[in-house]
């Protein structure tokens, strides 16, 4: 290690051959891709070498580390070179993650990320040792002493395309090197091809001549190409362009005529033109969309100039046509997948129709040099726009009036009506401008490992890792597996995806399936995780049953989670700026592995008041004590009462323990045993903290909560009658706030009010003391559980119901072992309703797995 010479042979390739997510390839192509120890294009046979000399063994009877969870929002932004360097689905900016590193960490401590990516978290680990000084002193403005010094990092990820580029961003570069031989072998591929990027200079109509009287030639920057659609009322052929795109403004129109017929169309009631070509690759003639050329921007020294394309032009691409390209290209077919198969109708079937035939031909020759020179490196290039901006994926807009070159709808294999075929040398050597300021920045080897294989299967030694951060997919935002094909096809190596955790009709994988892959990916990082230390999980889905599918699988691994906030990219994608479904900004999710001797005395303890009390210790010494906000305190919703409440039931329910206490008496219970300050719970030498920042600072108020149910009605009467009120003053309020789920059997409001509150003399509602509200709480759980009888002794499905009385019969029957009941019961509620709330998700799955004990 550090430097050490290792080689990948066949021989180790079968050691770990069984593991889960071994790739799809050759052992020659996985070899080739490698560069062990650092780097390999399979799972990493190396990686517990590398914590045997970099790790620091775990003893609890020896081990002081104790720090709070990272409780700030955080706002970053992508503008930076390193983000830039290489496109991705989806990439958190390595800045945002060193400030969980630094508050984490200490220098040489080892990080994990088991759905790495592009490598962000590598980067990150490492710049803490090399930060840039604008960004050392905002964070030692914002977080005070951290100890700067590198990080030592393993990442992991199931796609051979990610761990890749994972490895080119996080391993040394000879930058000089690299910076010569990009001009070099560009340099080649522009004497054999650069003239399939020439075309003549022409003005008013006219062609220009050289001072010899030849054609002055202009260099191409690119060429717009147009779909053709067919009208149907005239049958005549519609260039999209010509049609719909106005040249004054820039705009596509909505509404446009046919230029034959004058019939108004939309492009959406159109059937596209197709035209048949014979693939001599596949041997066989082939349907596909037509598209043609209809404007090519091209350079005439320093000058641009636009012009319809001519017969000359006409003439270059069907001699480009007519020739057979000399070097290896991919001619995979495209997957069975949501995302992969969808231009099958336009006839892009095969990863060769991705490219006009030019940009394959120049793409295939850079390709082939790079091997040639075992130059990965520039093979990284290559892969840094052979999507994005080389391939017919590459759509254009319009930006006040003029053309914009927008590149590939994010996420998506969406080839557009009017697409931007670039010069590929010319594209090339500016992006080797960009990769070279990445490869500039300070690495050393030692200090990354990157590892091709599925997080489900991991191997690692327990309780090695000192830190976790991890941006795993969530549900069906991403296909991952599809959206890398291309990539990975030129690579030779592709993912193996039956264990990819992922939402995907093609692979018969549905929430169900999703969170069973997350559990045991979870269930891998809490044996590797240090005990104490801490997993960051950030979360991008706005979708309620993948968020509780997410905590559910969290908790279930022996997670406790201490602490959620937002991560702000300050960048939307392209679902995220015209979608309603995707959340703008992601969540981040802070737990910690609790330590071995606290679990084994709590299981010992479970079902006990004592038990439930020492969780709470341990709990509550892992949340954030205070958290500072524009010159006000947050309020810590975490350390509020009911909701540790929840965080004690459900660290019970995953261990399979008896719930031993109410609500109500949990609550008496909190405040006999622990100081409160503002509706907050806090350890004897936590308080003092606390108390000293509130003489200097205010609260912040608290974000509106909207009334879906029954149990966020309480939460917010619990809120606002801390100043006590009529039934006719807070009225009014609670139908503003009132937003009632479908499903939801609501009480009436004054229901609620006698059943959870307390009236004064003066006839005003207000928030009863702990005590009192232990016997309005005993009053209420048997109208509920009267409640739920009913619901027991029905049959069939239920459509609206009591959730709270739902609620209240599944911790009735845990309580009572009883859990067909709950599986019973569970089956017949919506199944939206069992996905979207988490505490009848934890009771149904948890009962599931206990049927038959």
């Amino acid at each position: 290690m550090g430097g050490d010479f290792m080689k990948l042979t066949k021989e180790i390739l079968d050691k770990v051959r069984d593991i889960e997510g071994f790739p799809i390839g050759k052992d020659e192509d996985i070899i080739e891709l490698s560069d062990p120890p650092y780097y390999t294009a399979c799972p990493n046979p190396f990686i517990n070498d590398f914590i045997e000399k970099y790790g620091t063994p775990y003893d609890e009877e020896t081990d002081d580390y104790s720090v709070e969870p990272y409780a700030a929002d955080v706002s970053e932004g992508k503008n930076d070179p390193i983000y830039y360097a290489h496109s991705y689905h989806t990439k958190v900016p390595h800045k945002a993650i060193m400030r969980y590193i630094l508050h984490y960490t200490k220098p040489g401590d080892i990080i994990f990320d088991g759905f790495c990516g592009t490598g962000m978290t590598g980067v990150a680990a490492q710049m803490c040792g090399n930060p840039d000084k604008e960004f050392k002193l905002k964070i030692e403005q914002e977080m005070g002493n951290v100890e700067w010094g590198a990080r030592r990092a393993i990442l992991n990820d199931l796609s051979p395309a990610a761990t890749f580029i994972a490895y080119n961003y996080n391993t040394p570069v000879d930058a000089v090197e690299f910076e010569k031989e990009a001009k070099r072998i560009l340099g080649e591929v522009e004497k054999e091809c650069g003239w399939m990027y020439e075309t003549q200079h022409v003005v008013d109509g006219k062609v220009q001549s050289d001072v010899t009287g030849k054609p002055l030639m202009g260099k191409v920057n690119y060429i717009v190409w147009s779909d053709v659609f067919v009208c149907p009322n005239c049958t005549n052929e519609l260039i999209f362009w010509d049609a719909a795109v106005n040249k004054e403004n820039g705009k596509v129109k909505k509404e446009f005529q046919c230029y034959k017929c004058g019939a108004t169309l939309k492009k959406k009631d159109l059937e596209r033109a197709t035209e048949k070509i014979y693939d001599y690759l596949l041997k066989d003639t082939i349907g596909m969309a037509k598209q043609v050329p209809v404007l090519i921007n091209y350079s005439v020294g320093r000058k641009r100039y636009n012009k319809k394309p001519d017969e000359y032009d006409l003439k270059l691409i069907q001699r480009i046509e007519d020739m057979d390209i000399p070097y290896w290209f991919p001619i995979d077919r495209m997957p069975e997948g949501d995302e992969s198969r969808r231009n099958d109708k336009q006839g892009i079937t095969h990863v060769h129709h991705f490219y006009t035939k030019r940009n394959l031909w120049v793409l295939s020759a850079i390709v082939d040099k790079a091997k040639n020179n075992n130059f990965l490196n520039l093979l990284f290039l290559v892969t840094s726009f052979m999507i994005k901006t080389a391939s017919r994926l590459h759509n254009i807009g319009f930006k006040a009036g003029k053309i914009n070159l927008a590149g590939a709808v994010p996420n998506a294999l969406y080839i557009p009506s009017l697409v931007a075929e670039r010069n590929i040398i010319e594209l090339a050597r500016r992006k080797a401008k960009d990769i070279l300021v990445l490869f500039k920045y300070k690495k050393d080897y030692g200090d990354c490992l990157i590892n091709c294989q599925s997080t489900t299967d991991l191997r690692l030694a327990k309780d090695s890792i000192d830190y976790i951060f991890i941006d795993p997919p969530f549900g069906s935002n991403l296909m991952y597996s599809e959206l890398n094909y291309i990539w990975e096809s030129w690579l030779e190596i592709h993912t193996n995806n039956k264990t990819e955790a992922i939402i995907n009709q093609t692979q018969c994988k549905g929430l169900y399936e999703y969170q069973e892959l997350m559990k045991d990916c979870f269930v891998q990082l809490y044996n590797l995780l240090k005990p104490g230390r801490w997993m960051t999980v950030e979360f991008h889905n706005s979708q309620n049953s993948i968020w509780n599918a997410i905590q559910e699988a969290i908790l279930i691994a022996g997670f406790v989670v201490a602490d959620t906030k937002i991560l702000d990219k300050k960048q939307g994608t392209f679902i995220q700026m015209t979608g309603n479904i995707t959340a703008k900004r992601d969540l981040v999710i802070s737990a910690y592995k609790p330590k071995e001797s606290f679990v084994q005395r709590f299981l010992t303890e479970a079902g006990t008041e004592e038990g439930a009390w020492n969780f709470i210790r341990e709990h509550l010494a892992k949340l954030p004590i205070v958290i500072e906000n524009k010159g006000k305190l947050n309020v810590i919703t975490e350390r509020q009462n009911y909701l540790l409440y929840d965080s004690m039931v459900a660290f019970h329910i995953q261990k399979g323990a008896t719930i031993p206490m109410s609500a109500a008496d949990f609550y008496v219970g909190l405040q006999q045993r622990f100081p409160e300050r503002d509706g907050m719970y806090f350890l004897p030498d936590q308080v003092n903290v606390y108390d000293a920042k509130r003489l200097t600072q205010d609260l912040n108020e608290q974000l509106s909560l909207f009334v879906i149910d029954e149990k966020t009605a309480i939460q917010w009467l619990r809120s606002e009658l801390r100043t006590p009120q009529t039934y006719q003053d807070i009225q009014p309020k609670f139908l503003q706030e009132l937003r009632q789920m479908k499903h939801e059997k609501m009480p009436e409001l004054r229901d609620i009010l006698e059943e959870n509150f307390l009236q004064d003399e003066a006839g005003r509602w207000y928030v009863p003391d702990v005590n009192k509200q232990s016997d309005l709480e005993k009053l209420r759980d048997k109208r509920l559980l009267k409640e739920f009888e009913e619901y027991r002794s029905g049959k069939g499905k239920l459509k609206i119901f009591r959730t709270e009385a739902i609620r209240a019969g599944f911790k009735h029957c845990w309580r009572e072992k009883d859990y067909k009941t709950i599986v019973s019961i569970g089956e017949r509620l919506p199944e939206k309703v069992v996905q979207e709330d988490h505490s009848i998700l934890m009771y149904y799955d948890n009962s599931l797995t206990r049927i038959g004990d």
